[in-house]
């Protein structure tokens, strides 16, 4: 398993589009991915469940990655939050 700390900088957070395709990324790997934010457990493949976890800008997330492609899945959220996901 691997994780990372993320700070979601996208002014209005984690809603519908930024979270759809955070989804949609993450569901191209076959690794669970899960998000957790303030103590809770969000499947990160989920839109819905991502969408009512109340993450807004500024928060703190970590994404845990564990599966055979951990490593690309991982990557492939650090391009989005660094790279991009803002401006969605």
């Amino acid at each position: 398993m691997v994780s990372q700390t993320f700070t979601v900088t996208n002014s209005v957070g984690l809603h519908m589009r930024p979270a759809a395709v955070f989804a949609d990324t993450m569901n191209r790997f076959q690794s669970h991915c899960t998000i957790v934010f303030n103590g809770r457990r969000i499947n990160a493949k989920s839109v819905l469940n991502i969408m009512t976890a109340g993450i807004g800008c500024g928060a703190e997330i970590v994404l845990e990655c564990d599966g055979s492609d951990e490593q690309e899945a991982l990557k492939a959220a650090a391009d989005l939050f660094y790279g991009g996901l803002e401006q969605v």
